[in-house]
């Protein structure tokens, strides 16, 4: 899988910008605020279809116009395919695949496969549980390319369960007629809420194999990182020790969740319970990371989920992925950058974002592509 060609217009501070691609190794040079990082989330947008940074499509379009587009060619089993994104805020996005028009997220997803590891994911375990389930939201996305499409509908179908118990609020009981229509929003909310738990537990036991075998190595073998799901609808998952869960048992765990939470749920006039409160939780040596790891054990687990997920996805979809390195380096001692660069396969298409290239050995530098971004302008 190779990205030959992007282009941008209207995209962030970017009013055109065409790049073609020759080598396996490109590097973007250039202080802070220039546009390095917005090239890389456009790549990022191309693969999962949402942004790195930006909670709406508003953020995305250059200030002063309507509409945005990516484009994209990958060559991928010798075979180019053109990826187009028109962003129209207003509207719905347009998605095409080789100039056809696509209805679903999964007819588009799935073409191109990215791993992105930027200063943000360093922070991964100290930030918010919307940060953690975004980041496997975006990674089984795009393993599974239908999950995004069950992802908008367990959203549709929340929002608008949402809006029935904020109408019952205050409502211990509830008329028959009443119970009846909660029930049948209910069980649209338990089947496709028990699906995206069980493809979580399923993807998170895969990347906890090849995860703490990288922790290890970096930890010379002192540490034991385990992952856990936390989900309010199946409890803890250890992703060392239990098997994944069939989705027919994490719906009736849903069923009688949704049952004890009812009384509670009428009363605060919200949904309490669904896999969009669930969190990940990551345990050295059975210490819980996000109270105990300093800063360095805490940078260590990232770097292994980010190998991790690279090798997992590479596994799943028979290709390397292209790997997205946005001023990571910078922020990682000279250790666990060298252990990053040498883990990363010679036919695995990176593109890397810094500030200078004195972090480089010579030998990397070899046979890379180098370009400077200044203001939204790049250059060779």
């Amino acid at each position: 899988m190779f990205l030959k060609e992007l282009h941008l217009t209207n995209f962030r501070n970017y009013r055109e910008c065409k790049l073609n691609f020759s080598k396996n190794k490109t590097i973007f040079v250039g202080k802070n605020a220039q546009g390095k990082t917005n090239l890389l989330e456009s790549i990022y947008y191309l693969a999962t279809l949402s942004s790195i940074r930006a909670s709406n499509d508003n953020e995305l379009v250059l200030k002063g116009h309507d509409v945005a587009k990516i484009t994209g060619i990958i060559n991928k089993n010798y075979t180019d395919i053109k990826l187009d994104v028109i962003l129209n805020p207003s509207k719905k996005k347009i998605i095409k695949v080789n100039a056809l028009k696509k209805t679903k997220y999964s007819q588009f997803i799935g073409n191109l496969a990215i791993v992105n590891f930027c200063i943000n994911d360093l922070l991964l375990l100290r930030g918010n549980p919307a940060d953690r389930r975004k980041w496997i939201d975006d990674a089984i996305g795009q393993l599974y390319p239908a999950y995004k499409d069950r992802l908008l509908k367990y959203n549709k179908i929340r929002v608008q369960r949402s809006n029935l118990i904020k109408e019952y609020k205050g409502k211990i009981s509830l008329t028959d007629y009443q119970q009846d229509f909660l029930s049948v929003w209910n069980d649209q909310f338990i089947i496709s809420g028990s699906n995206l738990v069980h493809l979580r537990q399923k993807f998170l036991k895969e990347i906890q194999i090849r995860a703490m075998e990288k922790h290890k190595h970096i930890s010379y073998g002192d540490e034991l990182l385990c992952i856990k799901y936390n989900s309010s609808v199946a409890g803890d998952f250890n992703c060392i020790e239990d098997d994944v869960q069939p989705s027919k048992l994490i719906a009736e765990l849903f069923e009688q969740n949704i049952e004890k939470k009812q009384k509670e749920e009428l009363i605060r006039g919200q949904t309490l319970i669904g896999p969009h409160r669930d969190d990940i939780l990551f345990f050295i040596n059975d210490l819980d990371a996000r109270q105990y790891a300093s800063q360095g054990q805490q940078r260590t687990i990232v770097l292994a989920l980010k190998l991790a997920e690279l090798d997992f996805v590479e596994n799943i979809i028979h290709d390397n992925p292209l790997l997205l390195l946005d001023d990571v380096l910078a922020e990682l001692d000279r250790f666990r950058q060298q252990y990053l660069l040498d883990s990363i396969k010679e036919n695995t298409q990176t593109i890397i974002t810094t500030v200078d290239v004195d972090k480089f050995d010579s030998d990397y530098l070899q046979d890379v592509d180098i370009y400077s971004v200044e203001a939204g302008t790049v250059r060779r």
